[in-house]
C-alpha cells in the first residue's frame, strides 16, 4: 500500500507541475495577443485579463505542488558541511534536491508573479518591457515537477534505510 501512496503523490505533484507549467505557458500566448507598442527597452501595452487569470492559476498550482511535495517528503535537515558530506548518499540526495527544489520554486514563482503582475488591469501603463516572464516560470514549473518527485522517493527511501 506505501507503494501505490508514493506513486499517486508522485503522480498529483507531476500533475500539479505540469498544470502550472501549461498554464504559464498559456498566459504567454494570451500576453501576446494584445496591443503593444515597444521602442527600445520602454512598451507600452494593454493588459491581458485572460493572461492575468491564467498566470494566477499557475501561481496558486505551482504554491500547492511545492507545499505538498515539502509536507509529504517531510523535512531532512543538515546543519554543517561537515555532516553532509558524511551524511548517507540517500541522505545527501535528498538536501539536495529540496534546496533545489527551492530554488527553482522562488525563481519560477518570481517570474510568474511578475508576469502576472503586468496583466493587471490596474496597471496599464508604460515601462521596461516584461518579455517571457510567464513563459520561464511554465518552464522552471516542469523543472520543479522533476526535481520535487526527485526529493519525496529520495526522502522516502532515505527514511527506510
Amino acid at each position: 500500500m506505501v507503494k501505490a501512496g508514493g506513486i499517486l503523490v508522485c503522480i498529483v505533484i507531476i500533475v500539479l507541475d505540469i498544470g502550472a507549467g501549461i498554464l504559464g505557458l498559456e498566459a504567454e500566448l494570451e500576453q501576446s495577443k494584445v496591443k503593444q507598442m515597444r521602442l527600445w527597452i520602454f512598451e507600452c501595452k494593454e493588459p491581458s485579463h485572460n493572461a492575468f487569470r491564467l498566470g494566477l492559476g499557475a501561481v496558486a498550482l505551482l504554491v500547492v505542488a511545492h507545499v505538498l511535495a515539502n509536507l509529504v517528503g517531510g523535512c531532512d535537515c543538515i546543519c554543517s558541511k561537515d555532516e553532509f558530506q558524511k551524511a548517507h548518499p540517500n541522505r545527501q540526495l535528498t538536501v539536495s534536491c529540496l534546496v533545489f527544489t527551492w530554488i527553482i520554486m522562488v525563481v519560477g514563482l518570481s517570474a510568474l508573479v511578475i508576469g502576472t503582475r503586468a496583466n493587471d488591469k490596474t496597471r496599464a501603463s508604460c515601462g521596461l518591457t516584461h518579455h517571457h516572464f510567464l513563459s520561464i516560470g511554465g518552464i522552471l514549473c516542469f523543472v520543479h515537477g522533476l526535481f520535487s518527485v526527485a526529493y519525496y522517493v529520495s526522502a522516502t527511501a532515505s527514511a527506510h534505510s
